[in-house]
């Protein structure tokens, strides 16, 4: 019989096998399970052969304050709550950080089943340098919010890795190769699955990839860590800084170049004004 507590438990990320000895063993025993999709996770446990005699409860982003000290409530009650995403690690881009820390501080007990996480497998497949690297999640719908992320995280000495989606890829793909310019880039998409596939090269190799191929599926991005180059002098980074004043404000474009090649602002301001004159 499980102790009372809360168990967050990984799910796989595609292949079913995946699924450790010790997850479907707790989540056999568990009395409550808290999902993001009760249909999603009622799925996968008449797939696994687990009894679906139990208390299914919807615990998504909205609902997490909400939902949280009911959850805590019942494992007071005396009952064993399992926490799982639709898949992969709980807590990772997903809802669950609030009620570990609610149950911490209510001396609840919290222990995590690990398993598939699709940051670490697109890392381990990407063939990037992983020693350091940065998950930074859903890539933000508008263009804006996409560019300020990408940018923010320009200088940062780490392989960057996101999620993002088929429909959207192609976008994100074309704004990042004017932020990172000449990094390496890897794809991932569908992990564990039939059709997985892992695209590396440059940006321009692989937006043409996916030029030809319609994306499908679900994806990892990740973008290598900035190699050290000499500083490009101002002649240099005009071309660069003349496109990106045609597609977003003086500011934005400015404060991308500084970023990006580590100039000095007044100087790389100066050359803005100049050239925002002559477009």
């Amino acid at each position: 019989m499980l102790r009372c507590g809360l168990y967050i438990i990984a799910t796989p990320i595609g292949n079913l096998q995946d699924i450790s000895a010790r997850a479907r063993e707790i989540l056999s025993q568990a009395e409550v399970i808290a999902c993001e999709d009760s249909r999603v996770t009622k799925k996968l446990f008449s797939l696994l052969g687990i009894s679906l005699n139990k208390k299914f409860i919807a615990y998504e982003d909205h609902q997490e304050d909400s939902r949280a000290q009911g959850l805590i409530d019942i494992i007071n009650a005396g009952q064993a709550v399992a926490l799982v995403s639709d898949a992969g690690s709980p807590l990772i881009s997903d809802p669950g950080y609030k009620l570990v820390r609610l149950c911490r501080e209510q001396n609840i007990y919290v222990t995590a089943i690990p398993g598939p996480c699709a940051v670490i497998t697109a890392l381990q497949l990407s063939g990037l340098p992983s020693n350091r690297f940065m998950f930074a999640g859903f890539i933000p719908n508008k263009d804006k919010a996409r560019r300020d992320l990408m940018s923010e995280l320009a200088t940062l000495d780490a392989t960057l890795i996101f999620y993002e989606t088929a429909p959207r890829l192609l976008n994100t793909l074309q704004t990042a190769a004017e932020i990172f310019a000449d990094r390496e880039v890897a794809v991932v998409r569908e992990m564990t699955k039939m059709y997985e596939e892992t695209i590396c090269g440059t940006f321009a190799e692989v937006i043409a990839h996916f030029t030809e191929h319609e994306p499908r599926g679900e994806f990892v991005l990740l973008i290598a860590p900035p190699t050290t180059p000499a500083t490009p002098s101002l002649e240099a980074i005009e071309p660069q800084l003349k496109q990106l004043l045609t597609q977003t404000s003086l500011k934005t474009a400015v404060k991308e170049i500084c970023l990006q090649h580590k100039l000095n602002k007044n100087d790389v301001y100066a050359l803005a004004l100049e050239l925002k004159d002559k477009l």
